[in-house]
């Protein structure tokens, strides 16, 4: 995924932010374009969009720490939300998985102050609750910043004469687990 190559370019040159995501899917079509196909052919799709997102962030991870810049990028891999195992409708060998689920989903981390080869939280055998270590996604953007050396609970801007916050009005906390 060429993204990935364009965004350790862009660290090495001083950019402090590089929000990459996947435009593309195997054979060039737009993943918009591929979207019914997607849904359609989970088992023949997936392994393919895994495969290049593999290379990809392999490519990213491996070349921010060979030019010495990992410990201080802070690389985050994630969905827009998770998915479920199972889905709605029939269900075969070829046709799985693939419903929206609002609770659990996955992220990744790596350099930039967090800590190393950790897996946190769990879920369910059905991967449908949380039974382990849960992280709220206000709590999850806190240790972002807090990774990023901003003090979320003093970021704050005003929208309609209000003080508000990236975490949201709810007190957010810092992951002290996943830090390094």
């Amino acid at each position: 995924m060429a993204f990935c190559s364009v965004c350790g370019t862009q660290v090495a040159d001083g950019t402090t932010l590089c929000p990459a995501h996947a435009s593309g899917s195997p054979g060039g079509a737009t993943l918009s374009a591929q979207s019914t196909g997607m849904s359609d052919n989970v088992a023949g799709m997936l392994p393919l969009l895994c495969q290049e997102t593999d290379r990809g962030c392999y490519a990213l991870v491996t070349d921010l720490k060979r030019r010495g810049l990992l410990d201080d990028t802070l690389v985050i891999w994630a969905g827009e939300f998770g998915r479920t195992v199972y889905s709605q409708g029939g269900l075969t060998p070829e046709n799985y998985g693939r419903d929206h689920h609002p609770r659990c989903f996955t992220t990744w981390m790596t350099g930039g102050g967090v800590r190393p080869g950790l897996t946190y939280g769990e879920t369910d055998e059905y991967s449908y609750n949380i039974v382990r270590d849960p992280v709220h996604v206000r709590d999850f953007n806190a240790t972002i910043l807090h990774c990023l050396g901003i003090d979320h609970n003093k970021f704050t801007y005003k929208f309609q004469g209000l003080e508000q916050k990236l975490t949201s009005p709810v007190p957010a906390s810092v992951v002290n687990g996943l830090l390094a």
